[in-house]
């Protein structure tokens, strides 16, 4: 069995023994969208992060029969096409779901308590000069009491709830799979949770109803001391609103881990704000704690393992 990996580099250099071991295995670096086909032309299983591997790609692969994606969402693989093509598609779940609610913490904190700001106040040596044992510059609250509003109540989002109420926050959900499960948490309709919540936390899909979830008239929705925090997938929140709205202090702070484009360009808006310290920013890392990488790759070799057995 030929096992191809298109995207190493997006696991970090973690060892891969436990799936070379499973057939014929070539990885790559990085490709590009022209190179897939070339390099999957002989390939049975198919390792993606975030290549795109569409109808076209699919349709002149006949060997292919497993597209194990190295992530939870699929949303660079064609599943319509898949399906029709007797293609398996498997992606990994469960891997980053502490580590994702990790950060959302460590996002949330960082801009309740201005950790950025009063950081560099210090190490700037205004502190040493001030005279003074303490600063106010920057109002700083607490979590504790706030209400926190979570959109998409999947693995994170439970985690996320189960953790805000540890740290005394009052906690409610919106839905935008349309699925009406039981949850111990109560369900408001987004517009709803928008007005209502202190910290918004988003830990859905990206799919065509979630798209632009979150744009002007949303956000014109939230308390001005509200924040709100995107660890999910870019696009669900249109970034020029955030900005705008950072900018005309109609919201206290907002943190992305994800983007639209990825790596983000230059001109984004979000790297444009007038006051830098109510955003924080990271490179689609809030997955990549040394332990989650290594839980998604024993996922990967997992799902090929079944594949292999008729699972």
């Amino acid at each position: 069995m030929n096992i191809v990996f298109l995207d190493e580099y997006s696991l970090g250099g973690t060892n891969l023994d436990s799936i070379r071991q499973l057939g014929e295995y070539k990885g790559y670096y990085s490709t590009t969208p022209e190179e897939v086909v070339e390099r999957c032309k002989d390939a049975e299983v198919v390792i993606v992060n975030k290549v795109v591997i569409g109808r076209a790609e699919m349709e002149q692969l006949p060997n292919l029969r497993l597209i194990c994606v190295a992530a939870t969402g699929v949303n660079n693989i064609d599943l319509i096409a898949a399906k029709e093509m007797n293609i398996s598609v498997r992606n990994a779940v469960g891997y980053s779901t502490h580590t994702v609610a990790e950060a959302t913490f460590g996002s949330a904190l960082a801009l309740l308590r201005q950790v950025n700001y009063y950081d560099r106040y210090v190490k700037s040596g205004s502190y040493s000069a001030s005279g003074q044992w303490v600063n106010f510059d920057r109002p700083t609250h607490r979590l504790w009491g706030k209400n926190w509003g979570i959109i998409g109540m999947g693995n994170i989002g439970r985690e996320v709830a189960r953790i805000a109420e540890a740290f005394g926050c009052r906690v409610a959900y919106a839905s935008t799979s349309g699925n009406d499960r039981k949850e111990e948490y109560e369900k408001k309709e987004l517009k709803e949770l928008l007005a209502w919540a202190d910290i918004i936390s988003v830990h859905c899909p990206l799919n065509e109803q979630t798209k632009g979830l979150i744009d002007t008239e949303e956000i014109a929705l939230m308390k001005s001391s509200a924040i709100i925090i995107n660890v999910a997938r870019g696009g669900i929140i249109v970034e020029s609103a955030v900005a705008n709205a950072l900018d005309e202090g109609k919201i206290a702070g907002a943190s992305f881990d994800v983007y639209p484009r990825e790596p983000m360009p230059a001109d984004s808006p979000l790297l444009h704000t007038a006051d830098p310290d109510k955003l924080l920013l990271s490179p689609h890392n809030a997955w990549s704690a040394v332990e989650s990488i290594e839980g998604l790759v024993e996922c990967i070799a997992t799902n090929i393992i079944n594949y292999q057995s008729g699972n």
